[in-house]
């Protein structure tokens, strides 16, 4: 059983708890973004069963009515096996979400696996004319060039800091200089991608350029942020643009709830209340 220190980052350890935490942002005006917890599997069995989970998650998120959708980490489907594995189950994944018209989106995971995850989606996004979505890291010294090659793709491209930490031969390391680069990307997205943009952020300041973009551009955009964070102002913005919540749930609950406070001042004094009291 999840503690309810940890309940506020995960949406429950079954698909029936994530369904319904769904169902409640749905009625506040958020959209959810559903990953089973899971990844680096380096066998073919747990990947398969990986896939078969999401298709039959994606029944149950149809048979609801819910505005809901998944979030899929390569590594999860088999990458670690092989890019091939990995092809297949990601394949069989999208397909069935197409046929119920529930999108998805494919995760990036650290460095070693971009080429394979921006290949995987250039290819399922024309095939789908845009059923999938892209997680993109600004820091990433390759994105600029990246960006370029998805411009003219359909689908969606969620734009991210990055935070898996990879060596500065391949990615800028100071804040200053990623929040830059976030902005520079951003802006390009608004002016060139031919899809929709996702703001991945809880940044006030990045959220209000894409407001400011999108009256520029008219380009359509989202805002992406993660369960347990900034919980008001994702109720406050969803009532002036489309926000969804990315909500983690499953048996693997307790490394990323170590994850999320680490990551974050705020998240960590929210946990040292929550033990004190």
């Amino acid at each position: 059983m999840i503690p309810p220190l940890a309940r506020r980052f995960v949406a429950g350890e079954t698909t029936a708890g994530a369904l319904e935490h769904a169902r409640q942002c749905n009625e506040e005006g958020i959209g959810v973004i559903l990953n089973q917890l899971g990844e680096h599997y380096d066998r073919r069995e747990p990947a398969k069963e990986a896939a078969a989970t999401y298709e039959s998650l994606v029944e149950e998120i149809d048979l609801a009515g819910l505005r809901a959708c998944l979030s899929i980490k390569p590594s999860q489907l088999g990458l670690d096996v092989s890019e091939q594995l990995f092809e297949s189950n990601l394949d069989s994944v999208v397909t069935h979400a197409a046929a119920r018209d529930v999108f998805v989106w494919i995760d990036m995971e650290d460095h070693e696996t971009t080429d394979a995850t921006l290949d995987a989606f250039e290819r399922l996004a024309r095939q789908t004319d845009g059923g999938v979505g892209l997680c993109v890291q600004a820091n990433l010294r390759r994105t600029p060039d990246d960006l370029e090659r998805l411009a003219d793709l359909p689908g969606k491209i969620r734009l991210v800091k990055g935070a898996y930490d990879p060596p500065p031969s391949i990615a800028l390391q100071d804040k200053a200089e990623i929040n830059q680069a976030y902005r520079d990307q951003l802006r390009y997205l608004f002016e060139h991608f031919q899809g929709e943009v996702a703001v991945g952020s809880h940044d006030p300041e990045m959220i209000d350029l894409a407001a400011s973009l999108h009256d520029e551009y008219g380009t359509p955009y989202e805002v992406q942020m993660l369960m347990g964070v900034r919980d008001d102002a994702q109720r406050s913005l969803a009532t002036d643009c489309e926000v969804w919540q990315y909500a983690p749930y499953g048996g693997e609950w307790l490394a990323y709830f170590y994850r999320r406070v680490a990551e974050r001042k705020e998240n960590a004094l929210f946990a040292l209340r929550a033990i004190l009291s």
